[in-house]
């Protein structure tokens, strides 16, 4: 048992070795690859408002998250307020639960070039994005995409990783708004059921179709 655990280990410690010389491109389409789902938590905070300056505090929103690719999501904002995001591959649900609402849309026009695209989508990112290095920060090997479609409402997404895994996002809006999603807890491939991402409608909810 202890050869098999020493041999774990090994095998654990080249794969991050290999990880830690490998560039941000060439990690992210390797987790792409490796990864046909995964859930965690994530915590967003607003840098910088359209002015081009940092936003008062209480800018921050978290949550959980769970993806199965292509276009299958369940995105849970828990504070400051609650909000469900869920796709189940055709159609995109927006829930506000405060007023019991929900928006119903195409997901191929809602996903488009966004950076549900990139976690949520096809593997087939350069189809969309023109994806470049955006070098070392924060300890973090960084991709930029920047969405191929002019009418996208983000200039540009950076993507930071470390081992093979993406531990943030950097999202620049056209109206000049920054907002950095941290990741946290993330479990790739786990367990899920065929009706894990079909959205039940709540009851009495007011409906609206886009």
């Amino acid at each position: 048992m202890t050869r098999f655990k020493s041999l774990a280990a090994l095998t654990a410690g080249l794969l991050l070795a290999g990880f830690a010389h490998a560039s941000a491109l060439e990690q992210f389409k390797s987790f792409v690859a490796s990864t046909k789902a995964a859930k965690g938590e994530f915590v967003q905070t607003q840098v910088k408002n359209a002015n081009g300056e940092a936003p008062k505090a209480g800018k921050n929103s978290s949550g959980t998250f769970v993806f199965a690719r292509p276009g299958k999501f369940i995105w849970t904002y828990t504070k400051p307020y609650d909000q469900v995001l869920q796709a189940d591959g055709e159609q995109l649900f927006i829930y506000d639960k405060d007023l019991n609402q929900v928006t119903v849309k195409k997901l191929g026009d809602a996903l488009g070039s966004s950076p549900a695209a990139i976690l949520f989508g096809s593997n087939d990112l350069e189809k969309s994005f023109t994806l470049s290095e955006g070098g070392s920060r924060d300890g973090l090997e960084w991709l930029k995409a920047v969405p191929k479609a002019k009418d996208s409402s983000f200039e540009q997404i950076a993507i930071g990783l470390r081992n093979g895994v993406p531990e943030a996002m950097e999202l620049k809006d056209s109206f000049g708004q920054t907002s950095v999603l941290k990741f946290s807890k993330l479990e790739k491939n786990p367990a899920l059921n065929a009706t894990s991402f079909k959205f039940v409608m709540p009851k009495g909810a007011d409906v609206f179709n886009n």
